[in-house]
Order: C-alpha cells, then structure tokens, then sequence
C-alpha cells in the first residue's frame, strides 16, 4: 500500500512506479483510495470513475481544495523511476506525481489544520477537454468544488502561479482567382494578400496588465499558415492560424472583439476555432493572501492555461503550485529536484496548519 505518512519524496516514486497513461488510470485510483481510507481520519471520501474525492467537515471557517491529475502522458521509456543525484527521474515526476504526492501526505499528516480540506484527484487531464475529470466532476458532484481558495498542483517551481491566461485561435482566410502562374496577372495571388494580415501582427504590440501584483503579457502571433494548389498555379485561397494568448481581465468574447478590431479594414474572414477564458488570480480573497504570505511572497502569474480556469468560473479564486519544473514536463528525462519536494510540503503545511 502507498506510505502516505512516510517520506514524500519516496511516496513520489512510489506513484510514478503505478503507470497512468490517460485513461488508465483505475490501478492507480485504486490505489490512491485505499491509502486514503486506511490512513487519514476525518474525511468522506468517494469514487467517481477513476477519480478520489475526500473531504473534511471540521466546522472551520474556511475550505481549502488540493487538487491534481493522476495521469501523464504516455512513458517515454522513463519508467520506473530512479534517484539520481538529488533528482527523481520518471513519467509524470514533474507533471505532476509530485505534487500529488505533497497534497496525498498532507492530506495524512496535518492533524488539526486550520482549514477544512478538499482532496481532488482526477483523471484524464492530458488529453481532450471533454475527457477531463475535472470537467466531470462538476457535472456530476458540483458542490466538491466549492472552496475559498483551491490549489492545483502543476510544476511550477515552488512558486505560487496565479491565475492562468486565456487562449483564442481564429482562422483569417483571404480570396483570390486562380490563374496559371506563367499568365500571373490574370489571377489575385490570395497568398500575397496575406501579407497585409501579417504587416498588422509584425506591428502588434501586446498589452501588459498588472492583477494582484501578477504581470500577464499578452501574445498575437501566427502560428500556421495554408494555401497553394501547385507549383504553377496562382492560389485562390490561403488562410493563416492566429493565437491570441489573453490576459484573465478580458473574456473570451472581448478576445474576440480585439482580434478583429486589429484586422479591421482588411478584406478577410475571421473564423472562431477554439477558445477558453483565463483565470483571474483573485490574491486579494483572504484565504489565496494567507496563502501568498505561507509562500513568501513567491509570486508570479502563470503563462498558458491550467484547470485553475475551470474553478475561477465557479468564483473559486485558484492557483498553480507544485514542486515540479513546468520546462521539464512531457520530457524523456523529465525529473524533480527532491529538495522542492520537501519545500512544497514545509510551506503548504505552514499555510494549512496556521
């Protein structure tokens, strides 16, 4: 059975040892559940899917949720684990079996704390939206997800990553006449009209907004580009994929609005592809400043999107923290420095026991 009380470092490795590629994560559930029954006192806990939920009912004054994924992506040869020099190498050491691991020995280990406590750990993060856990759970058992503040346990180096960006792809596709290439003039090179799309992102410059004491920067780039029917033919048609990274102040509709407000006048379609709203950081909610404090101050705002988005939408203020290296995750030679994992314990237990 996994140590929840021992060491958890060696609970990491423990953890890693268990594979769950994405939607394989029942042995390991399994496992997580019967450790979580056998060694805490005090909390409900239940099963849903390849999820484990647990939770205190203490009468505190506030909730605390721990939440992380069970799953990684698919090993890489980097299994099992091994201890090399101060590092824990493996699948999933980094994203985020060590933070799981700090969140599952706490969970055991803090007798009285000061907050209730939510334990949510689930299944099918590194895949598809729709398959997410997360995503899942809210449907199913909405009111888990109820808390003053959650922390979500993704590499982030020790620090607290508030809130996360937005993202928005929009496909911008110009017209043409097709002609062939040795009569060029009888045609409209929809590629060449291209050009005047990507003069506007050459000349973009992104917005920078301070939250909580957190620099967002926003991003505009082009990040794919098709057209081309032969080596003789004048294109009749081309399109160009935009990325519109977002500060968590602007909605997924107001994103929108701006991507067009930056093409304006230029004759193009903007189609809408795919799109998820930010996570504002929400620091200034009593229990996340209590938190900010427990971390030092150690403070930065987080560049991508995580499923801290996904509780800001339910008015739960959220954060990134785990002891992983956010550059290390997916890796052959992915690895956590053990000394970080150490440290995340120290300071969540400062923060959960004050």
């Amino acid at each position: 059975m996994l140590d929840l009380r021992g060491d958890p470092i060696e609970l990491t490795a423990a953890l890693v040892d268990i594979p769950s590629e994405s939607r394989d994560e029942a042995r390991l559930a399994d496992e997580v559940e019967a450790a979580l029954r056998a060694q805490t006192s005090g909390f409900e806990i239940v099963r849903n899917g390849n999820a484990v939920l647990a939770r205190t009912s203490l009468g505190r004054p506030s909730r605390v949720l721990l939440a992380g994924h069970l799953d990684t992506v698919p090993a890489a040869g980097n299994l099992p684990s091994r201890l090399d020099g101060g590092e824990l190498y493996g699948c999933g050491t980094s994203d985020m079996k060590s933070g799981d691991a700090v969140f599952l020995h706490l969970a055991a280990t803090v007798a009285e704390p000061a907050h209730d406590l939510t334990l949510v750990l689930y299944d099918c993060e590194e895949i598809d939206a729709a398959a997410n856990g997360l995503g899942r759970i809210e449907r199913e058992l909405g009111d888990w997800l109820l808390a003053d503040v959650a922390i979500l346990g993704e590499p982030t180096g020790g620090y607290i990553e508030a809130g996360c960006q937005g993202t928005l792809r929009v496909v911008i596709s110009v017209a043409g006449t097709r002609a062939h290439s040795a009569r060029s003039w009888l045609g409209d090179n929809a590629i060449h009209k291209l050009g005047a799309v990507l003069d506007r992102l050459a000349a973009y410059r992104p917005r920078s907004v301070d939250i909580d004491g957190c620099e967002y920067r926003e991003g505009l780039s082009a990040v794919r580009i098709d057209g081309g029917v032969a080596g003789n033919v004048i294109p009749d048609a081309a399109s160009l994929t935009v990325n519109f990274r977002f500060a968590p102040d602007r909605s997924a509709a107001d994103a929108l609005a701006h991507v067009h407000e930056v093409f304006d006048g230029l004759d193009v379609r903007i189609e809408q592809t795919d799109s998820a709203a930010g996570a504002l950081p929400g620091l200034s909610q009593p229990a996340a400043k209590a938190l900010v404090e427990a971390a030092g101050g150690q403070v930065r705002a987080k560049y991508g999107w995580t499923d801290v988005a996904r509780f800001a939408a339910l008015g739960v203020p959220a954060v990134n923290f785990g002891p992983g290296d956010p550059n290390l995750a997916h890796m052959r030679d992915e690895r956590v420095d053990v000394g970080a994992i150490t440290a995340a314990v120290e300071m969540l237990r400062r923060y959960l026991s004050a």
